[in-house]
């Protein structure tokens, strides 16, 4: 197992150097000049000059790159060319804010869409299974900004239930401001999760392995939430994975409506202002957190199911 895990993180090395290559040509080539963004077509050249010598753009494009792999490989982005702040600190000032809401709503999220997709294949083809997709399908078709907008105003101005902002509150009163951000995502994530699920634990109770419970006098309880729930692991696992790496980068439009200070926020404000360093740092993190969450979810299939082998 120790051989395969060391060549995906080889294999990842690969993927990282791709991912960063491509961000840092695409800012670089594609990008446009962010000195000018910053000084103003009125800069004399003697300023220009100076800000591209502190922003390191002055040197070649492939030296530049070069000492942006020196700092991922160190974790030391430099500094925010807006705010001047260390990238770094700017990073783990964010992640806490992000996760505080994207991880809650992903485990809430999941459980009830698994809970809605066994409900769903256990009466399949009949009015309760038809009933909860039909929802589901309703909720999947509204967008997710209506749902802000019209969370936000029935609750927090037309029945104050909760606050949209005060993430700086005490810990005892922040879930009233996390506790919408959380329910929206929910519901938006529920539609897809449920339908996904389901067609899953549709195609699992017509295997052979559950005819065979059926046949020993097992209970349609027991099959469904022993024999089938166990079988459709993998899929499970492999859903949550994907989301991983989204978790830390948190919702763009959540963080904006709910003043979340949080990376997704970070990333909006250094792409509104060209603050490359804190673009490409930010990529570099999601690249890595998507290369160890697919090792992760190949370990984890060896651990649910015996019969996958790690070789």
């Amino acid at each position: 197992m120790w051989a395969y895990i060391l060549r995906r993180l080889l294999y990842g090395v690969l993927i990282m150097l791709g991912v960063t290559g491509i961000i840092f040509l695409l800012l670089g080539v594609f990008g446009g000049d962010p000195v000018l963004a910053y000084l103003g077509k009125s800069a004399t050249e003697q300023e220009i000059l100076a800000l591209k010598r502190e922003f390191g753009l002055d040197k070649p494009l492939f030296a530049q790159y070069l000492d942006y792999l020196g700092q991922v490989a160190t974790l030391d982005f430099g500094q925010s060319w807006t705010t001047k702040e260390s990238v770094s600190d700017l990073i783990r000032r964010g992640v806490w804010p992000s996760l505080s809401f994207t991880l809650p709503a992903l485990l809430l999220t999941t459980f009830l869409a698994v809970c809605v997709g066994i409900g769903a294949s256990f009466f399949r083809g009949r009015a309760p299974d038809r009933g909860l997709m039909a929802i589901a399908v309703l909720g999947m078709s509204i967008s997710f900004l209506v749902y802000i907008v019209v969370f936000q105003y029935l609750l927090a101005y037309v029945f104050p239930i909760f606050h949209i902002h005060g993430y700086e509150a005490a810990l005892t009163e922040r879930w009233q401001y996390l506790a919408l951000p959380i329910i929206i995502m929910v519901i938006v994530g529920l539609g897809y999760e449920s339908r996904f699920y389901r067609s899953v634990f549709v195609e699992e109770v017509v295997r052979d392995h559950v005819t065979t419970a059926y046949a020993k006098g097992a209970s349609r309880y027991r099959v469904m939430f022993i024999h089938v729930l166990k079988n459709a692991l993998i899929p499970i696992i492999t859903r949550v994975m994907i989301s991983v790496p989204f978790l830390v980068t948190g919702s763009l439009l959540i963080e904006a409506f709910f003043g979340v200070p949080g990376l997704g926020n970070a990333l909006l404000s250094a792409i509104e202002t060209a603050d490359f360093p804190v673009i490409r740092a930010l990529t570099a993190l999601i690249a890595v957190i998507f290369v160890l969450s697919t090792i992760l979810n190949d370990i984890l299939y060896a651990v649910v199911d015996p019969r996958v082998r790690l070789e």
